[in-house]
């Protein structure tokens, strides 16, 4: 065949290059790199610094990506971290340097005259190799003993004057991966970052377990307050305040780092405390209400100095306690009603709060899809924090006092979504109903995922007061960030026709004006949600990369889900794209172009399914699957799924499946599955392994002819049945030759090197052929 021999020359060149690189991710890179912290964790707009970033496996960063317009970044420098042995003789040097200069500063003062001795000399040359030996000893002092956080990048931040304000994600990048993501601030503030510690303070053990002294600092209000929180460390902040001063005072701690995975608790909990000037304590904050970050309100009664601390609230600490805060004559939102409205129209929402330009916004939804948007008050000079608005299609209406019992229970037509709040502790809520006997329906309250303190429980009874169903809390994956599920979700078969009545409460016995809610009753409206993890993703040209995507179902929705990429360019591609019914996730592959130069991209990906004979669209929000203290997963949505292409090693055409799929397997018995694979002996010059397979799959064999690998697939029908579906990830592995041992013997356990995935191969399990 014409071009075959040149082919196969390419074919062994990438060979080459694969092999080459698997050397060096076993020996360079073991790992994509990991971001523990970032300090300062945020910026001002149009200006330009230098901020730390500690983790691991950041030797070989090469680049910076925030998300959003208006924030460029570059690595700046990455310190190898010093020995135990290293620091020893750079403290040796130091004091002889110290002894030099004293002696020298004796001799200049008169000494001791008549000794016949040489004058020591203090030059420049030592004062610099003084200073830079004090700059190492800082750094290192600045070190944490946990590896995960180790390793010090400095990265050089420049902010456009027209960034918008709020959070971004940073990522740092190597020429092989990509890390996961952290919050970085654009801010508007004055920002004044925490003094670092002199380089030979605490303990000379270059560990994060060193304990501080409380550190103090003068600061002009308003401005962006940035620091870390060291073991018992205690951070205090002076600054004038004036009479009539309305101040807010937010801290961010947890929100900078939602989930620590060995930490109990599972993050920083920041405690915010304000003093006079006699050192009185006059505020005082350890969360603000069901978050667990503090925010302190205060009205300056008095011209004066006030101090503001911050420390951990069992006085934790280490270099990924970073915190920043925000203080002056700040906007901000504490409440909003209703919290949320109808699609296509306008909505007039009351604000409640601090320091705002205004007691209403009009919140124009005319061109909106259903769904959640970001709500905030803007002043002049400033923005506020955001609280979350809901949009649906449902018609809604207004609780209306008084229905705090049976007698005068409010008339509802369903469907509807009621906006009220319970304002008074202890009342309830009461909506009466019609309904008749077989009717499915659904009572929902959405309160504390729109950011209202309510803990909201739901309550159906019969005409005659027979209480029928009860729901305080319901768990919902989708909402990643909250630990405690506050909202309410009761799904109920009415028994006959007749009035029915729902109370909505408090289950704390708590009300006031800010607890909001939003009240759904209906039938049942099946949807579905979808996360993508991890939400950054490395890809060798022409190779696939595996990801999960979970489905969230609601209301009783089981249809299959056919996942796609939105607006890809071309060369992307799905495989395994199917979340079958009844299930609630789905382990695929991308698979990226061969590309010249090595790329990032921003990749959007979206479920279709047929709901109630309409095909939907929801869009897969990317999210990283964090652990808190040792136990609890969470999925965390981040803003943007970032995908890094790698230009080198690549095989010169995408590999896809030749076969029709899902590929039916036989309980106990096998099935072939051909790939298009590159010409060439690949099969010889790797390996294919199953990644987290079914119990009772495994490969058989593999062999190429041609441009085609052919995978044997087995079942053991002891151990999966007909009817089981999914999807096989197949790992290409360099099949490098095994070192042997002093004794001649193969080393166990030797470094693997995963080049990448074959396309995700879809199956099913199906009874074996009758004989």
């Amino acid at each position: 065949m014409p071009g075959t021999s040149m082919y196969r020359r390419h074919f062994i060149l990438t060979l080459a290059a694969l092999l080459a690189v698997a050397a060096a991710s076993q020996g360079q890179q073991p790992s994509a790199p990991h971001i523990a912290y970032v300090f300062p964790a945020g910026g001002r707009q149009g200006a330009s610094f230098q901020v730390e970033v500690g983790g691991q496996y950041l030797g070989n960063v090469t680049n910076v990506y925030v998300s959003g317009q208006g924030v460029e970044a570059a690595v700046v420098e990455y310190v190898k971290p010093l020995t135990q042995q290293q620091v020893a003789q750079l403290r040796e040097q130091l004091k002889e340097l110290r002894d030099k200069r004293d002696a020298a500063q004796k001799a200049k003062n008169g000494g001791a005259p008549g000794t016949g001795q040489t004058r020591p000399a203090w030059t420049v040359a030592d004062m610099r190799m003084a200073a830079d030996i004090r700059e190492k000893l800082a750094q290192f002092q600045k070190r944490s003993a946990n590896p995960v956080m180790g390793e010090i990048a400095t990265v050089k931040i420049t902010i456009s004057s027209n960034a918008e304000p709020g959070e971004r994600e940073l990522r740092l990048g190597t020429p092989m991966a990509l890390s996961q993501p952290l919050v970085f601030c654009v801010g508007q503030l004055s920002e004044f970052n925490k003094p670092a510690p002199p380089a030979d303070s605490g303990p000379q053990n270059g560990n994060a377990q060193r304990a501080v002294a409380p550190v103090e600092s003068r600061i002009a209000l308003p401005c962006a307050v940035n620091g870390q929180i060291l073991p018992g460390g205690v951070d205090r902040y002076r600054f004038e305040g004036r009479k009539g001063q309305r101040l807010v005072i937010a801290a961010m701690a947890r929100e900078l780092m939602p989930y620590l995975a060995d930490a109990v608790p599972g993050w920083f909990q920041a405690v915010l405390s304000l003093y006079d000037s006699q050192g009185h304590e006059v505020a005082y904050a350890d969360h603000y209400r069901f978050h667990p970050d503090p925010v302190l309100f205060y009205e300056v009664p008095k011209d004066g100095e006030y101090v503001l601390q911050i420390r951990d609230s069992i006085y934790r600490g280490r270099d990924d306690f970073v915190y920043r805060i925000t203080a002056g004559e700040l906007p901000f939102l504490t409440g909003i009603f209703p919290l949320g409205g109808p699609a296509g129209a306008q909505t007039t929402v009351t604000l409640s709060g601090w320091n705002l330009p205004a007691d209403t916004l009009t919140e124009d939804e005319t061109g909106s899809a259903p769904g959640i948007y970001p709500i905030c008050a803007r002043t002049e000079k400033y923005v506020s924090n955001h609280l979350p608005f809901a949009v649906d299609t449902l018609p809604e209406c207004l609780s209306q006092q008084p229905n705090d019992s049976r007698a005068t229970a409010q008339p509802l037509t369903l469907p509807i979504i009621v906006n009220g709040h319970i304002d008074k502790p202890g009342r309830w809520n009461v909506f009466r109903f019609e309904g008749r006997a077989g009717d499915q329906i659904v009572a929902e309250t959405i309160a504390r995922r729109l950011d209202s303190p309510l803990d909201s429980v739901l309550k159906l009874t019969d005409a005659a007061g027979q209480q029928l169903a009860f729901n305080d809390d319901f768990e919902d994956k989708g909402a990643g960030l909250q630990t405690q599920y506050a909202d309410s979700y009761l799904p109920f078969t009415l028994p006959s026709s007749g009035s029915y009545y729902l109370f909505v409460g408090d289950a704390q016995h708590q009300g006031g004006p800010e607890y909001a809610y939003r009240l759904r009753l209906s039938a049942p409206r099946p949807d579905f949600a979808l996360r993508v993890v991890p939400s950054s993703l490395v890809v060798r040209g022409g190779m696939g990369v595996p990801f999960t995507v979970y489905a969230l179902r609601r209301d009783g929705f089981s249809n299959e889900i056919t996942l796609a990429l939105k607006d890809a360019p071309a060369g992307f591609s799905l495989s395994g794209g199917t979340v079958s019914a009844n299930e609630n996730q789905v382990r695929l592959t991308l698979v990226a172009p061969a590309l010249s130069g090595k790329q990032v991209f921003n990749l959007g990906l979206e479920g279709h399914a047929r709901i109630q004979e309409h095909e939907v669209v929801r869009p897969g929000i990317p999210a990283q699957d964090m652990m808190q203290a040792f136990a609890y997963w969470h999925l965390v949505p981040s803003k943007q799924l970032e995908v890094s292409v790698l230009d080198r090693p690549q095989f010169r055409h995408s590999l896809y499946i030749l076969d029709p799929t899902p590929v039916k397997i036989p309980a106990g018995g096998t099935a072939q599955v051909r790939v298009k694979t590159p010409g060439g002996a690949f099969t010889n010059n790797f390996q294919l392994e199953l990644s987290e397979p079914p119990d009772g799959i495994s490969i058989a064999s593999f062999s190429q002819a041609d441009t085609a690998t052919a995978i044997v697939l087995r079942s053991d029908a002891a151990k999966i049945k007909p009817g089981v579906k999914g999807n096989l990830i197949v790992n290409i592995i360099a099949a490098r030759p095994q070192a042997a041992s002093a004794a001649g013997k193969p080393r166990a356990n030797q470094p693997r090197a995963a080049l990448g995935a074959l396309p995700a191969i879809p199956f099913e399990i199906v009874a074996p052929e009758p004989e």
